[in-house]
């Protein structure tokens, strides 16, 4: 393994961990907000707190389950190819995808900074978007870093790959 797959799966796992954290708040939330509704109020800005979590359990999770492959793939037709066609593909997809996914992250920073000098809070808590929005970009851009890695792989690697 190399020392970029190294690095990638140690980010990944930080990040996996902390997205568990944020999942376990949104089930507390979840819990909280139905057992008060029934008794009292509910929790005001639950659904602005949903959100964000969600956002950061998905943003964090994308770099770790593609290194452990649990993205939707389509390999009939592609098992039918020679395996040089296979690596071409595959050093297609991975490097298209770093591209994409390193300019989404981009673009989804350059966001997160316009609403951090706008200061953009939400309606009812009056919490700040930027964090969560930058939290979106490092997930972006650690799945980045995971095609980056899949495309050094493949294009360095002696033997086929199955993802």
């Amino acid at each position: 393994m190399g020392t970029l797959q190294k690095i990638s799966l140690y980010l990944n796992r930080v990040l996996i961990y902390i997205g568990g954290i944020f999942l376990v708040c949104m089930v507390v939330l979840t819990c909280a907000n139905i057992i008060l509704r029934w008794v009292w109020v509910p929790i005001p800005g639950t659904f602005e707190l949903m959100g964000f979590f969600g956002a950061i359990v998905a943003a964090f999770a994308l770099g770790y389950t593609q290194i452990k492959g649990g993205h939707i793939a389509v390999n009939v037709l592609i098992n039918s190819f020679s395996e040089k066609t296979r690596m071409i593909l595959r050093t297609i997809n991975a490097g298209g995808c770093a591209v994409f996914f390193s300019m989404a992250a981009w673009q989804i920073a350059k966001l997160a900074t316009r609403l951090w000098n706008t200061g953009e809070v939400t309606e009812t808590l009056r919490i700040i978007y930027y964090p969560f929005t930058y939290g979106t970009a490092i997930g972006f851009a650690i799945l980045s870093l995971v095609f980056l890695a899949d495309l050094i792989d493949t294009l360095f690697s002696k033997k086929e790959t199955q993802r």
